[in-house]
């Protein structure tokens, strides 16, 4: 009998210890399953956050731009004279510059960050501010056709604007 006992011993201590290795075993899988979930929801968020912050940039340059486009708008209804006209379109046509280079710089940062609607949605911002740009010095060049062209450059400027901001609310919202 003593025997016996032995043997019930030895087999309950072995199927204890392999109980245990079995549930160690699961628990290791289980915390590393949920440290991949914990890095990606981390990933995620950076990746929402960098999204976000360009998308702001190019929503903040793409308002500034349009800024500078009412002044020229203004500059044809506040300026009568057309020689001062001229010069005041001429120094916004050069601030106007400067801003198409932050714009375009900001498209860049948005290309890269993705979607590729966002990123399409924010390049056709810059090809229409581009257009509206060219319509300007245009205008300052003489080209009596040029404003009729700029007022519809700005308008579709416009509409880009709205349409990125629609595709950066949607991709936010998607990731």
């Amino acid at each position: 009998m003593g025997d016996s006992a032995m043997w019930v011993a030895a087999l309950t201590g072995g199927t204890a210890v392999l109980a245990s290795w079995v549930t160690n075993l699961g628990n290791v899988r289980a915390a590393r399953a949920q440290a991949e979930a914990s890095i990606q929801a981390q990933h995620r968020g950076r990746v929402r956050e960098l999204r976000r912050a360009a998308y702001l940039d190019l929503m903040q340059r793409s308002h500034e731009t349009a800024e500078l486009y009412r002044n020229v708008s203004d500059a044809f209804h506040e300026t009568p004279d057309p020689q001062q006209q001229l010069a005041r379109l001429e120094e916004l046509r050069v601030e106007l510059r400067g801003a198409y280079a932050r714009l375009m710089q900001s498209v860049r940062v948005v290309a890269l960050e993705g979607p590729a609607t966002t990123a399409d949605a924010a390049r056709t911002v810059q090809d229409a501010a581009l257009r509206a740009n060219q319509s300007l010095w245009h205008i300052t060049r003489g080209d009596t056709t040029a404003r009729a062209h700029f007022d519809a450059a700005q308008t579709a400027y416009r509409q880009c604007q709205a349409r990125f901001v629609e595709r950066a609310r949607a991709a936010t919202e998607a990731s």
